[in-house]
């Protein structure tokens, strides 16, 4: 790694990186492989504030993202997410992150644990229903800042185990299927009001939306099961917020997914979505999967961003940048799930030095 040609072809960067996420998204040429980051809690801590303010607090939380995105130069935008959203908003309760290596938002309580729970449920308001009401503040300020407004939700069977323990969903899957169906149920509806209320609020065709479906990998879910219970409501959720007008769907399909990629490949993503994957899966069989119809974007293990070597990454980065090309519908460089708040810097920094030496088209 030559520090002193990679400086130089930092100061002489190529499109803008608004510029060049546009273009990715239309399916045009951009002048190298975009760099993504799943990025949260370490920004908060990069810049000296609490990682829950990334949660508690949308102003900061907005500040710290911005000023980590001018330090290590990757093109994606600031956004607001959780990965336990649902189980708050249905009425549950949260504990935001507090110890060293705690970097989201975890259950403390689920608003469903039993079947009596699930038949009391009711869809919560999208304006006032957990954290929903700080997403909105984002947004607002993403606006101030001239960036693109974006809502981060999990899919519906995320949601629908966040609702209530992953494991009891899977249990009721199988056993009582009449009560996971209900969850699903109510967790789509809930989350296509979600999307209606941000479009309403900034227009059709302004917002990007990222959906998260870690719930729905190979080590909780059967590809039988994603294909027969799970499979209707994604559709369904896509189809819906589509047809509102969002552009883009951004879909985080975390862990093993893939003995279900053929079934995702029927999952509408948009006009040129893109499907976020894990280190679990290959990015070639992702790409031939769903060929021109998305971007590919991974998969770079987190894990490792914490505690492997500054060569590690590099290697890995640019064996992603490699196969990622073939990618018929583009690809782009990203972690396959969130940075570790206790990554050392470097090692982020070095994915964007392997962008620059591998990514060039």
């Amino acid at each position: 790694m030559k520090e002193r040609a990679h400086a130089d072809r930092m100061k002489t960067e190529g499109m803008p990186s608004a510029e060049r996420l546009s273009a990715l998204l239309k399916g045009e040429p951009v002048d190298r492989v975009p760099f993504l980051s799943f990025i949260l809690g370490f920004c908060a801590r990069n810049v000296g504030y609490s990682v829950a303010s990334i949660y508690s607090d949308p102003e900061k939380s907005l500040q710290a993202q911005i000023w980590t995105k001018e330090q290590y130069g990757y093109d994606s935008d600031p956004f607001f997410g959780y990965a336990s959203y649902g189980g708050y908003e249905f009425g549950g309760e949260i504990g935001l992150p507090d110890g060293q290596y705690q970097q989201a938002p975890s259950h403390k309580r689920f608003a469903a644990e039993d079947e009596r729970a699930v038949e009391d449920l009711k869809t919560p308001d999208a304006r006032t229903a957990g954290m929903l009401p700080l997403a909105m503040r984002f947004s607002q300020a993403q606006v101030e800042h001239a960036i693109a407004p974006s809502v981060v939700l999990g899919g519906p069977w995320t949601v629908a185990g966040n609702i209530c323990p992953v494991h009891t969903l899977c249990r009721w899957s199988i056993r009582k299927p009449e009560l996971a169906h209900r969850l699903l149920r109510l967790a789509t509806d809930h989350l296509v009001e979600v999307v209606a209320l941000w479009v309403d609020s900034f227009g059709a065709g302004r917002v990007r939306l990222q959906v998260w479906e870690p719930l729905t990998s190979n080590q909780i879910v059967s590809p039988k099961q994603f294909e027969q219970m799970i499979l209707p409501y994604e559709i369904e959720f896509h189809e819906k917020i589509l047809a509102k007008g969002i552009g883009h769907i951004l879909c985080h399909i975390c862990g093993d997914q893939t003995s279900n990629l053929p079934r995702w490949a029927e999952v509408p993503m948009g006009a040129h979505g893109i499907v976020s994957i894990g280190k679990e899966v290959d990015i070639i069989a992702a790409a031939d999967c769903f060929g021109e119809r998305c971007i590919i974007a991974g998969n770079i293990e987190p894990s490792l961003l914490q505690t492997g070597t500054p060569a590690e990454i590099y290697e890995l980065c640019r064996e992603a940048i490699i196969k990622g090309r073939r990618a018929r519908g583009g690809f782009a460089l990203m972690q396959g799930c969130e940075v570790p708040v206790n990554s050392p810097p470097y090692n982020l920094y070095v994915m964007n030095r392997a962008i620059h030496d591998f990514g060039q088209y």
